[in-house]
């Protein structure tokens, strides 16, 4: 009995069916406090919905707040043109369509358990690999988020897993199809979540050096991987042309991927962190848009650009000490998680702040175990923590913009304990037996 329990346990189809049916309990929990006429229209009231509103009746990729503005490229186009399909299927803002949406979210979020746990099996070996899947599964924040946000997290974090995922597998491969495939992941990813961009790379140029070294290792050089690694940035790429040059026909200006990053910068980066700020602040969302609306999309991102990096350059010291309170509400959730969890009105926060906070710090200690281990997969697994914050450290934080490399953040979390109870050795080397016979860290 002990047995078959472990090994349902460890099944990965068990833990996505867990991870589903946790998400779609807390959305029948959560839509029964809204009234049915309000559901829809309030959770689509950003910029997500506004986009794929446009398209669905025929506007074009435009007016991402609702007012018609004309041509926008404040988003990538595949979540909003996901969101755009199903309203045309289930209507505009309607409350099938939002519960289409929020579905898909939902089978989104529970595919990570998949990525991560093939993933983690081949760092760590099985029990790791469950371990991570299962803390997946029922992560508060990964329960959340596919109701609470309309928005590419659920796909972008499942996305960020699969990359994760597939680098380690393509670092064996010396066939050029896995490269090709792996650089239309990569396209595909940029399409979606231009911000993981940050992470390719340190993941490509990882997954060529181990094919490098796999390759002078068997003496005979057979395989060159410098050139299928050129040829999966260049894929990846060229996925990003067509948007590209969309964006160029209607702005007249060169925006590769997304608009908005000087909107994001000035956020976090103005007048109302000034030494002397006044009250009211004299920045508010109201007034941005206002300027939006009157300026247009690009001259409106032109000028907050320069007044971003003017605040930046004028006060060096606040934008470290800002830099600081954004590398904790980044991991924690909050500027000051303690006063928030003294203060929080609600459990859910509490346990959200604490889970977060808990799994930040076992993200850590993972990649110290990983590190004094030598483990094989160490550097493309901190890349992820390591790297992928800095834009949201300089620009503004919260616990949406780090859900992507939640999963890895988890699965270090999971090495961590792993290290503690399971005594099996690291893989030290490429050998596939080995990896694979591994059960722990």
């Amino acid at each position: 009995m002990k047995k078959i329990l472990l090994t349902a346990a460890r099944s990965v189809w068990l833990i996505f069916v867990v991870a589903l049916a946790a998400r779609l309990a807390f959305v029948w929990h959560e839509e029964r406090k809204f009234p049915h006429d309000l559901l829809a229209p309030a959770m689509f009231s950003q910029e997500t919905g506004s986009i794929a509103k446009s398209l669905a009746t025929g506007k074009g990729f435009s007016s991402p707040f609702g007012k018609d503005t004309g041509p926008s490229a404040w988003l990538t186009p595949v979540y909003p043109l996901l969101v755009a399909g199903i309203f045309r299927v289930f209507g505009v803002f309607t409350r099938a369509s939002f519960f289409a949406v929020v579905f898909l979210n939902a089978l989104f979020s529970s595919g990570v358990c998949v990525a991560v746990f093939y993933a983690g099996k081949r760092v760590a070996g099985t029990r790791v690999a469950s371990g991570a899947a299962w803390l997946w599964a029922l992560f508060p924040n990964a329960v959340m988020f596919p109701f609470e946000w309309v928005w590419d997290t659920s796909l972008a974090a499942l996305l960020s897993a699969t990359l994760l995922w597939a680098t380690l597998e393509l670092a064996e491969s010396k066939r050029w199809r896995d490269w090709s495939r792996y650089g239309l992941l990569w396209g595909f990813t940029l399409m979606t979540n231009p911000s993981l961009g940050s992470l390719l790379p340190f993941l490509l140029g990882w997954a060529a050096y181990r094919a490098y070294r796999a390759d002078q290792e068997e003496r005979e050089i057979k395989f060159r991987p410098m050139k299928p690694a050129l040829a999966s940035a260049g894929i990846a790429i060229l996925c990003c042309v067509p948007w590209t040059v969309r964006n160029y026909a209607v702005f007249h200006r060169f925006v590769p991927l997304r608009s908005n990053l000087p909107l994001e910068l000035y956020i976090g980066n103005n007048e109302n962190y000034a030494p002397h700020a006044s009250w009211p602040p004299k920045i508010s969302k109201e007034r941005e848009l206002v300027r939006y609306f009157h300026m247009g999309e690009v001259s409106f991102m032109e000028e907050e650009k320069r007044k971003a990096l003017a605040f930046m350059r004028m006060y060096p010291r606040i934008e470290v000490s800002l830099i600081a309170e954004r590398f904790v509400a980044f991991w924690t959730g909050l500027v000051n998680p303690w006063r928030g969890f003294l203060s929080a009105d609600s459990p859910l926060v509490r346990v959200v702040l604490v889970c977060s906070t808990a799994s930040a710090l076992g993200g850590l200690l993972g990649i110290a175990t990983l590190v004094w281990k030598g483990n094989l997969y160490a550097f493309p697994i901190a890349a992820y923590p390591v790297v992928f914050p800095w834009l949201y450290y300089i620009t503004h934080s919260n616990l949406r913009y780090r859900h992507p490399i939640d999963p890895v953040v988890l699965l270090l979390l999971a090495i961590a304990v792993g290290s503690l109870f399971l005594q099996t050795p690291v893989p030290q080397a490429a050998d596939k037996t080995q990896v694979d016979s591994a059960k722990s860290v």
